[in-house]
């Protein structure tokens, strides 16, 4: 399936760094997997890709960048690490085992993974990160997972991450978190965008207005995402999802539909909470 996209819009970090702001998530796919649908997104028109240590699959996104016929300059590569490389120098151990695995020079977008409060280490894992962006080997520095405390020991310290990449979609609003974000200049980036399952897509407000306007509910909730500013990275190996994905800067939701999907927030005590869960 040959299908050709425009690529989707940048927002810029506060260094300057532009990052696309809809990309590839890469969870659960394996090594074989991530190498064919990576390429098969790029040669679509997707210039964005998000992995991690804990997904055990930055070799087959390597590999696809490289069997792609884009440029790796024209690539943002995320990738994020364990717990077990919290401190200064982990930080940078952990920097270059994900670039011998993705056989890349540098890291477009590197993350602390999950802030693990239990061992206290976070502090000096962003530490490390800003040594590495110092020395070149990351384009651009982030936390994902973390919560308004822990952020605040961050900015403590003057240190303010580029982009914070949390749990969000219309159920999980997390506007402590956005409010946050925007007033320091943090870019917030959404994983797992289109909700657990399919429990969500299935939402009757989300499909009526999926119906109304001709579009996928998974469309709708991602534009819902976009148009507010945020970038995120929805996962598919499917080509024609993956096209479906991409293709939402091409319409507007109404303001009566955001509303919509806004009203649609909840309390949600089964939502990971990165003050227990991590690794």
């Amino acid at each position: 399936m040959n299908i050709h996209l425009k690529a989707a819009p940048t927002v810029q970090l506060a260094n300057g760094v532009r990052m696309p702001q809809l990309g590839l998530g890469t969870w659960p796919m394996n090594d074989a997997e991530a190498a064919i649908a990576v390429a098969t997104a790029l040669d679509m028109g997707y210039r964005a890709i998000d992995t991690a240590e804990n997904y055990d699959n930055e070799r087959g996104v390597g590999e696809g960048v490289r069997k792609s016929s884009v440029r790796r300059a024209d690539v943002f590569v995320t990738t994020k690490f364990n717990r077990k490389w919290h401190s200064i120098d982990g930080a940078r151990a952990a920097c270059l085992a994900s670039l011998d695995r993705m056989q890349l020079d540098y890291i477009d977008l590197l993350l602390v993974h999950w802030p693990n409060p239990d061992q206290d280490r976070y502090v000096e894992a962003c530490q490390g990160l800003v040594r590495l962006l110092e020395e070149g080997l990351v384009r651009a520095i982030g936390t994902s997972n973390f919560k308004p405390a822990h952020l605040q020991r961050l900015f403590d310290l003057g240190l303010v991450p580029h982009v914070n990449q949390i749990q969000r979609d219309p159920y999980h609003r997390r506007d402590d978190l956005v409010e946050i974000h925007r007033s320091k200049g943090i870019v917030t980036q959404s994983w797992r965008p289109l909700g657990f399952g399919s429990q969500m897509l299935a939402d009757p407000t989300i499909i009526a207005v999926a119906d109304r306007i001709g579009r996928t509910p998974a469309q709708v909730v991602l534009r819902w995402a976009v148009q507010q500013g945020f970038a995120t990275a929805p996962k598919s190996s499917d080509p024609k999802r993956m096209a479906e994905n991409l293709s939402v800067f091409d319409f507007t939701l109404g303001t009566d539909d955001m509303a919509a999907l806004d009203g649609l927030g909840r309390t949600d005590p089964a939502m990971f909470d990165a003050d227990s869960f991590g690794h």
